[in-house]
């Protein structure tokens, strides 16, 4: 079921994408590019993904609709708090998002974005309720709030098509207050061809020059704002 990953109330995991709220035209196009092979992943060995192409390829147009309307009728609400730290918990991955090591200490957050549940065993009860915590690095928000706003790379401004809040215009998806992990990966699979749908080639010369530091910083941003 879908609820089973995005959660019941669509406010997703890491792993997985934050439905709700999402414009219905968005939802759909979505489902159909799975359905068409048009989106896929860098990361073929990520079992969501996969499992996101195999269920796009079986659905129907009704049921593809049902959920898109479901979803896009719900509003999305606070769920991630983005932290900037020099030093983060050390963590292992368990059901594919970062878990604390008990007594692991902690290390160097570098160039990552390290996002984990508030309350693990809730998180790990489907509790749609829990959220979660993004440590990033110390000044990211602000040089991703300027990599938006002036445009990455050379690139048109992200707020031209996401919005001046980022919480999209029209058939573009709202990002502000999405999981930074997973905006991180959708930045990276439209920067390598991963995702061909409608839209994709007004993404493509936003993320051609993006670094992985721009990447970092540019969601650390978007998923500090208000969603």
């Amino acid at each position: 079921a879908c609820g089973y990953c995005h959660l019941p109330n669509g406010q997703g995991k890491p792993e997985n994408a934050g439905l709700a709220g999402q414009p219905l035209e968005y939802l759909l196009q979505q489902l159909e590019d799975y359905r068409s092979g048009r989106r896929t992943t860098g990361e073929p060995l990520m079992l969501p993904p996969a499992l996101m192409i195999s269920i796009g390829a079986a659905l129907t147009e009704e049921e593809a609709r049902i959920a898109a309307e479901y979803f896009s009728s719900l509003q999305f609400r606070p769920w991630i708090r983005v932290v900037e730290t020099d030093e983060v918990p050390a963590t292992r991955f368990a059901d594919w998002i970062h878990q604390a090591i008990e007594g692991g200490g902690t290390e160097p957050i570098g160039v990552r974005i390290v996002e984990m549940p508030e309350d693990p065993m809730r998180t790990k009860l489907r509790d749609d309720a829990s959220g979660f915590i993004a440590y990033v690095p110390r000044g990211a928000i602000a040089r991703g709030a300027a990599l938006v706003k002036d445009g990455p790379g050379g690139a048109e401004p992200c707020t031209i098509c996401h919005g001046v809040d980022l919480r999209g215009l029209g058939p573009v998806p709202a990002i502000a207050g999405r999981s930074p992990s997973y905006l991180a990966r959708q930045l990276y699979d439209f920067q390598q061809g991963n995702r061909n749908g409608a839209w994709s080639d007004l993404m493509g010369p936003a993320v051609m020059n993006l670094t992985i530091e721009d990447i970092v910083e540019i969601v650390a941003y978007a998923a500090s704002l208000d969603p």
